[in-house]
């Protein structure tokens, strides 16, 4: 049983659409049972190739409308136009990642239709905004929705605080540790990645991991009285950062360190006046054999490093310790 079959049954009129998706979690929470460890990013927007074309038929339709001149208010066609196609597609086929970029396209109509520019973030429009990513989430549970709900709060926060982020660096780590608590909420509350939960997280866990990054290592490269243990640090914060990584079982958080690492490596590497050839070049292939080897053997590494902490009250929020 597939979920085409479910839907053709649906539209027959023999279950109703929110039979299908509690069939479909079921079924899926059922092909798991047998498999309790088996925790992973999955990547659930994409069904297959279909997903994908639909999604690049919507990405086109934006991006000419998006260049046709046309005076503010005239914008709202468009983002109507978007609104009816999101209640066909995902309303009623559920298709979550042509989803996402209606949800994105709509946000960018909405802006010109407010006047949000780059040079005016007034702090109506911006709540304006998120409120609307707020319904797309109550009326079509899309995970993905919680990533610019939490820019947007990100941002209206900003502009209440007035704060200037390019001399505050450290607003950026704060904004991720929060990203990040909320992400944990929802992962503790699907350890075994089965539910819209974990999908919610995987998306804030996205958003948490290069603010929390950026902010520690602008912080560093903007200190001069770190400056003999600079390089040091980055790649110290590194290993710190695969650990919690590896501890709450999400391999999205290291996407947006390993840059930084690599930087830090290199300049480490220069540091130490080591003359070899194509230095650049060899340090990006370590990385790369660094994630292939972590990404095949992750939840090997996961047992043995942290076998030892399953008793931690802590650990009933994370994925558990046990090998595949």
């Amino acid at each position: 049983m597939n979920r085409n079959r479910l839907e053709a049954a649906s539209q027959q009129g023999i279950i109703s659409t929110e039979q299908v998706e509690a069939l479909i979690t079921f079924l899926e929470s059922d092909a798991g049972a047998s498999d309790q460890n088996h925790s992973e990013d999955h990547m659930k927007f994409v069904r297959g190739f279909g997903d994908v074309f639909i999604t690049l038929g919507i990405v086109f339709v934006a991006v000419a409308c998006a260049q046709i001149n046309m005076i503010t208010s005239l914008n709202i066609i468009p983002l109507l136009l978007l609104i009816a196609t999101t209640e066909w597609l995902v309303r009623g086929r559920r298709l979550v990642l042509p989803g996402i970029a209606l949800l994105i396209s709509s946000l960018y109509f909405a802006s010109q239709l407010v006047g949000l520019s780059m040079a005016d973030y007034g702090i109506l429009n911006l709540l304006l905004l998120t409120c609307l990513a707020g319904l797309f989430y109550w009326r079509y549970k899309i995970p993905f929705t919680l990533l610019p709900i939490a820019v947007g709060f990100i941002a209206m926060i900003s502009v209440i605080i007035e704060i200037d982020m390019l001399n505050a660096q450290y607003v950026f780590t704060m904004y991720g540790l929060s990203v990040f608590v909320a992400a944990m909420w929802f992962d503790s509350h699907d350890i075994i990645r089965q539910t819209r939960f974990s999908d919610a997280a995987f998306w804030l866990h996205l958003l948490a991991a290069p603010l929390v990054v950026h902010g520690v290592m602008a912080t560093l490269l903007a200190s001069t009285a770190l400056l003999p243990f600079k390089e040091i640090m980055m790649i110290s914060f590194f290993i710190i950062f695969f650990l919690v990584a590896l501890y709450v079982d999400r391999r999205a958080l290291l996407v947006s360190s390993l840059s930084y690492a690599i930087y830090a490596v290199i300049a480490l590497s220069k540091t130490h006046a080591f003359d070899i050839e194509n230095l650049t070049l060899l340090i990006f292939a370590a990385f790369g054999a660094f994630i292939i080897f972590f990404g095949t053997y992750w939840h090997r590494i996961r047992q043995v490093v942290f076998s030892k902490t399953v008793e931690f009250s802590i650990s009933r929020y994370v994925p558990p310790f046990i090998e595949k």
